[in-house]
């Protein structure tokens, strides 16, 4: 590991800590799933507001499975994108009842062979549920890991291999939840507070000088 990603690291645990709970509110795999499909575009805030009434009315992977389409729409109408949200919970639970038996498969391929299901959500079930070490790379972590230098890629799996080179696995998981606290509050994608910011010393965007230039991100 580089000097400088230790460094970098150090900051995050140091600013942050250590703890590496999952923010979004579950209690088994399929909720996490759930939770996480909700979650695209949406704050985790916003997901664990909805899912504590979601979870009280669907309170299987079959309830889901079953569901009238429109009436989850109006459910999860708050997270954004409740149409496809809504398609993809239904088609991924009626298939996990199908071929799974209603539970949630822990290979990263049969993750992503459910519907609605990325590497980002298979990922984040596979480390929080499986404790599997593994890289999550959404939006702020894509770009911020940009900024710092730990990749040159925009692809976000191209990201994830490189991430997953340059970090020691016991960061994996707490990298990600690190990046996208510092994207929403310090790093901003349009507006980043750079004087603001504990690594600014270590970012080769920021250069420790003035604040880095960055062109505005529709997320």
């Amino acid at each position: 590991m580089k000097k400088n990603t230790r460094e970098i690291l150090e900051a995050l645990d140091a600013y942050y800590g250590t703890d590496d709970r999952c923010s979004l509110n579950h209690e088994n795999a399929w909720q996490l799933l759930i939770a996480t499909m909700l979650s695209a575009q949406c704050t985790d805030a916003r997901v664990n507001v909805v899912t504590a009434d979601l979870f009280q009315k669907y309170t299987s992977v079959e309830d889901f499975a079953k569901a009238d389409l429109k009436e989850l729409e109006s459910d999860i109408h708050s997270t954004g994108f409740y149409h496809n949200k809504a398609k993809n919970i239904i088609a991924c639970c009626q298939k996990l009842m199908a071929e799974y038996g209603g539970e949630v498969p822990r290979s990263l391929e049969e993750l992503t062979g459910l519907p609605g299901v990325g590497r980002k959500t298979a990922n984040v079930i596979r480390g929080n549920i499986y404790h599997e070490p593994s890289i999550v790379v959404d939006t702020h972590v894509k770009r911020i890991s940009k900024k710092l230098g730990l990749t040159k890629e925009d692809d976000p799996v191209k990201v994830e291999f490189d991430l997953m080179k340059e970090l020691p696995r016991d960061h994996w998981i707490l990298y990600n939840m690190h990046l996208i606290t510092l994207g929403r509050e310090i790093c901003k994608a349009s507006t980043p507070k750079c004087e603001e910011c504990f690594l600014r010393e270590l970012c080769p965007a920021g250069g420790g000088k003035k604040p880095c230039k960055t062109r505005k991100i529709r997320l």
